[in-house]
């Protein structure tokens, strides 16, 4: 007798896009488990506070938005487990996930496992996270209007926030381990010529100070060694981003910098499974955006089903 799977939909990671995906999946009818590491919610839950997302006037706290997900996903009857899946045996039709604590099966998967910042790995960097501590200018940038604030990195990302950030802040200081930028030409140009933005060469952030909230950061000049303080009310981070893949590779196609690749419906190269948000090629790494893509993959699992 041919084995049942467990579920007709396992989502891997309880972000945004996944808890999304899983109240549409849910109410389709569909047997749902969203499978989490840590805590649900992702990368919004490093979100001190959320105004751009639409149908909330008022700011709400990424830790309180992350909270109605889970809410709405658990009213509609999802399941959830806690566990970090480590490997995936995806090419039959039952879709086998093997995590730390147990193996699930599944008619259709949809990987959600989102990325992470990568981390300056300073003093100070996790207590002030969301408190002067940001990955995100476009999240969080209001929140300094008017203010000195610090980016880190040199390239096309810290560039391109760093001249968002001029836009509200008073003034952008870039901090950047060498004497020359990595961004392209254009967004080189582009900060060179703002009058708010100017360049701290050859030197590392060493330690974030505050008291509540980020204060000043403590730098190390790395040619002469020199260590100075200055005064700044936001650090910025922009030193990579990368995928959580490790436990999907050589199971899905990814593209050279370790992101799923998936069509416009979210379809991987594999028959069945699906990957939304941050994860896969191309994400805007935006709230909204996520859930349209979390939306977008449980409506393709759902057909897929149907179709099956």
């Amino acid at each position: 007798m041919a084995e049942e799977p467990q579920y007709d939909v396992i989502i891997i990671g309880g972000g945004a896009a996944g808890l999304a995906a899983a109240i549409y999946s849910v109410r389709a009818m569909l047997k749902t488990l969203v499978i989490e590491r840590q805590a649900m919610g992702g990368q919004i839950l490093y979100t001190g506070e959320i105004e751009n997302y639409p149908g909330f006037p008022e700011p709400i706290s990424g830790p309180d938005l992350a909270m109605l997900y889970e809410k709405q996903a658990i009213r509609f009857g999802t399941e959830f487990e806690y566990d970090t899946i480590t490997s995936l045996d995806v090419s039959g039709p039952i879709k086998r996930l093997i995590g730390e604590e147990a193996t699930y099966t599944s008619k259709t998967v949809i990987i959600t496992s989102g990325g992470e910042h990568n981390k300056l790995e300073v003093p100070g960097e996790d207590k002030f996270s969301g408190r002067g501590v940001s990955y995100c200018a476009t999240c969080d940038g209001n929140f300094f209007k008017g203010m000195d604030v610090t980016v880190v990195g040199g390239g096309d990302a810290a560039m391109d926030e760093g001249t968002y950030l001029t836009r509200m802040t008073n003034s952008v200081t870039v901090v950047h381990r060498r004497e020359e930028l990595r961004a392209s030409k254009i967004l080189q140009e582009r900060a060179f010529q703002n009058p708010k933005m100017s360049f701290v060469w050859n030197s590392a952030i060493k330690e974030i100070k505050g008291n509540g909230d980020v204060n000043s950061i403590v730098l190390e000049n790395l040619k002469t060694g020199e260590i100075t303080e200055q005064e700044t009310a936001g650090v910025f981070v922009y030193i990579g981003f990368h995928p959580i893949n490790d436990f999907m590779i050589g199971s899905v196609e990814l593209d050279p910098a370790g992101h799923v690749v998936t069509d416009i419906q979210m379809q991987t190269n594999v028959p069945g499974v699906f990957a939304a948000g941050d994860v896969r090629a191309f994400s805007e790494r935006q709230l909204a955006n996520a859930v349209g893509d979390g939306v977008a993959a449980a409506l393709s699992s759902y057909r897929y089903i149907q179709e099956g």
